[in-house]
């Protein structure tokens, strides 16, 4: 059974946007996904669905949370072979000497990716950013709140896209590449 990995936007930040995740289990398990884990309190689950795209996944998901929660959250799903494609491709891993300033922007589809493009004319050096194939990458040496860059990214020029650092991508991968494991082992 394919694993998916579920990012929520702007959740659990300030007052505004509150979902526990102990809710947002009950809501994927509710859904019919299988093995739903989360990982800290920033709206990131793993779970597993028999069948499904990942747009349907995130369209189904933010419903949910919708109509049971009563908060509007942009949701963005990506299958375990998007995430792991994520992590290989990053032209900045190596350059990034702290993984809390290394940003990784995700996005449902191509059009929303490439529509980040305009925030590299924020960038002011030693800052990177790059849009790869797969996600956008941003390296604030002097720090996310220092960057004009990264506060475009996390605010109305990124809206299309949610943001994680590179240690939490890093954590997620783990967990979907766990998943993996499990799920062959049961299969077997």
């Amino acid at each position: 059974m394919p694993t998916f990995v579920a990012l929520l936007r702007g959740v659990n930040v300030g007052k505004a946007k509150r979902v526990p995740m102990t809710d947002l289990r009950a809501r994927l398990s509710g859904l019919g996904y299988t093995g739903v884990t989360t990982l800290l309190n920033s709206g990131n689950a793993v779970f597993r669905a028999s069948r499904g795209a990942p747009a349907r996944h995130a369209a189904d998901i933010a419903a949910a949370i919708s109509a049971d929660m009563g908060v509007d959250v942009p949701v963005i799903v990506k299958s375990a072979g998007e995430l792991a494609a994520i992590i290989a491709e990053n032209p900045l891993a190596a350059v990034a000497t702290d993984p809390s300033r290394l940003l990784v922007a995700y996005t449902q589809d191509a059009g929303a990716l490439r529509g980040l493009a305009s925030i590299g004319s924020l960038v002011q050096p030693p800052e990177q950013f790059v849009v790869g194939r797969k996600a956008a990458y941003l390296y604030c040496a002097q720090g996310i709140l220092a960057s004009t860059a990264g506060d475009a990214l996390l605010g109305k020029a990124g809206k299309a896209a949610t943001t994680r650092n590179w240690a939490t991508t890093l954590k997620l991968g783990a967990l979907v590449a766990r998943d993996e494991v499990q799920t062959n082992e049961e299969t077997s």
